[in-house]
């Protein structure tokens, strides 16, 4: 599981970068790293993280079409671009393409924090309002693709994860009978259509449940769960946690390690 994909060819920008969050009020957040754009994408593709940074630099990122096809996968996923470059048109083409942030290398904590903040607070408003915006997230929907039924599919829970979905409707979007449909969804992603979209739903309600307050209800409801009691259960049984219990075990973790950040600091200084 990752929340973060840090993307560059350059192993110290790499640790820079994981070490600004590690030490700050980002810690939580779970970092995993990748040298190329052929190793990143099925890092995506299996962990849909919060953000996505990458240099466009990377041999085989093709500029920003890295960022696009992450975008095209998961419209959700921010994609921000840490780059060596100060060119108008590098920062103009990622506002184009969507992208949701733009820093210069070094990366300056100032500004990446800056950035995750503003980034969390959009998801937060959008969760607050509820489904309407969350559609205005995902922008266009995609279109299937028949001859990849599988892929279609995924796409779609990934657009639609808060909204209520069945097997039946997602196998009659790609043509397929629903019996059909299921065995080959898990002959090909290795568990069940159910199991994977709850699966995605724990994941989206684990990330707000870490870099939020909002309530157990609107969590719930944002995440396609139709109450808040289904959801408790259901998060526990995968988790072995309540929501509350998770949240509570997240915070403290952050404190625990706030402290002893603070103690060696102190420790330093005397």
């Amino acid at each position: 599981m990752c929340d973060v994909l840090i993307v560059d060819e350059d192993l110290a920008a790499r640790q820079h970068v994981r070490g600004l969050l590690s030490a700050g009020e980002y810690q939580h957040l779970r970092v995993t790293e990748a040298d190329s754009a052929a190793r990143a994408l099925p890092l995506v593709r299996q962990h849909h993280p919060f953000a996505v940074l990458y240099d466009p630099s990377v041999s085989d990122a093709d500029g920003l079409e890295f960022g696009r096809r992450v975008k095209e996968h998961d419209p959700l996923i921010h994609v921000i671009v840490a780059s060596q470059l100060k060119m108008f048109d590098l920062l103009y083409q990622a506002i184009n393409q969507g992208f949701d942030g733009y820093l210069l290398k070094p990366v300056n904590r100032e500004e990446l924090y800056q950035v995750f903040g503003r980034l969390i607070q959009n998801d937060i408003r959008h969760s607050i309002h509820g489904g309407a915006n969350r559609a205005l997230v995902a922008r266009q929907e995609s279109e299937a693709d028949l001859g990849n039924p599988i892929e279609s599919a995924i796409a779609y829970i990934e657009e639609h994860f808060h909204e209520p979905i069945s097997l039946q409707e997602v196998a009659e979007r790609v043509y397929l009978s629903p019996s059909y449909f299921s065995r080959l969804f898990k002959s090909e992603v290795g568990t069940t259509f159910i199991d994977y979209l709850t699966q995605y739903r724990i994941q989206k309600s684990k990330m707000l449940l870490r870099v939020t307050s909002l309530p157990i209800e609107i969590i719930a409801n944002n995440t396609g769960f139709s109450n808040s009691s289904y959801f408790s259960t259901t998060f526990k049984r995968i988790v072995g946690r309540t929501p509350s219990e998770y949240r509570a075990m997240m915070s403290a973790l952050k404190d625990r390690s706030h402290a002893e950040r603070t103690q060696e600091n102190k420790t330093d200084h005397e």
